[in-house]
């Protein structure tokens, strides 16, 4: 028996596996985070939390009015 069909599958699925490899894109290497390090991304991202809570914690402040 040969094994060249075997051989085949196993390039096309190693293929398919690299190519979306190189699709996805590490955290240093999007636009956003360019020239940025790790603890700068950090307090960024902390910093965007802390106001995305503040706003819902408005939110529940508001009487709701029915």
């Amino acid at each position: 028996m040969t094994r060249g069909n075997q051989r085949e599958l196993a390039r096309q699925k190693n293929q398919k596996k690299t190519l979306e490899q190189q699709k996805k894109k590490g955290a240093n290497e999007k636009d956003a985070n360019k020239g940025m390090s790790l603890e700068e991304r950090r307090h960024r991202d902390a910093e965007v939390m802390r106001m995305k809570q503040e706003k819902a914690n408005q939110q529940k402040q508001k009487p709701s009015s029915h």
